[in-house]
């Protein structure tokens, strides 16, 4: 059931997203060649518990899932597209680490990614994250009242197919609030003008994922969490928790 939420809870579903927005910036300032995930995990713990806030992702265990997922952060390396396990892996120079982050802050849920390179980039990763970035603008974009479900998958997709990625099939959005995930699903590819008309208090998380190398198809790591590319190449993820509102989207998810 697609939930709609009331003013009230939209600007409680703000101050959830602003510890996601906090936490992402701090660890992406932190995140340096030599520091390990766990290190980061970690860092944005703390940052959860210094707003009141718990962690999203911990323990979190949905239907494709074998076991519940161990880390507060998804911290995704190169070719992992999504849903990385924190390790004791150290970054290095020219890695391309994609954060995924939720907080629940007084029942209230955020979720918000962000892709960067870890010192220097190559003009290859930098164009897919700078791709993966527009992608989610276009999608925001989108989230109008009297809009379509699909008008945001839509403006996500043009641009990803566009530049030649590939689209990790089954995996895209979804709408937030009580729960990290609810209805409805968002796809990140298709036809605009369907689904549900978008309307004011629709919240969802818009994000897009892409993939260097072409192909729609992944892999799951041992790990039963991790999605990497089928052929190596390197992926972009990025997110952020929308409302659709009568004045325009909404970002909930900024520090």
């Amino acid at each position: 059931m697609v939930v709609i939420k009331t003013n009230a809870e939209l600007a409680a579903m703000r101050e959830a997203g602003r510890v996601v927005g906090r936490a992402l910036a701090e660890v992406q300032a932190e995140a340096k060649a030599g520091v390990s995930l766990r290190e980061l995990d970690d860092l944005a713990h703390g940052v959860m518990k210094d707003a009141g806030a718990k962690p999203s992702f911990l323990n979190y265990q949905p239907v494709f899932a074998l076991t519940p997922f161990t880390g507060v952060l998804c911290t995704s390396v190169n070719d992992a597209v999504v849903h990385g396990i924190p390790s004791s892996y150290r970054l290095r120079d020219g890695d391309l680490l994609s954060v995924d982050c939720g907080a629940e802050l007084d029942g209230w849920h955020g979720d918000a990614a962000v892709s960067f390179v870890i010192g220097t980039g190559t003009e290859t990763d930098l164009r897919l994250i700078a791709t993966t970035t527009a992608a989610l603008e276009a999608g925001i974009a989108a989230a109008v009242v009297g809009g379509r479900l699909t008008d945001i998958a839509s403006a996500v997709g043009t641009i990803g197919r566009a530049a030649g990625y590939g689209i990790p099939e089954d995996f895209g959005g979804h709408g937030v609030g009580r729960a990290l995930h609810e209805a409805p699903a968002l796809a990140n590819d298709g036809r605009p003008g369907r689904g549900i008309t978008l309307r004011h208090g629709l919240v969802l998380a818009i994000e897009p994922m892409f993939m260097a190398g072409g192909h729609d198809a992944y892999r799951m790591d041992d790990d039963g969490w991790t999605l990497r590319t089928i052929d190596g190449s390197r992926a972009a993820h990025v997110e952020h928790t929308v409302a659709v509102t009568d004045e325009g989207p909404q970002i909930l998810t900024l520090p």
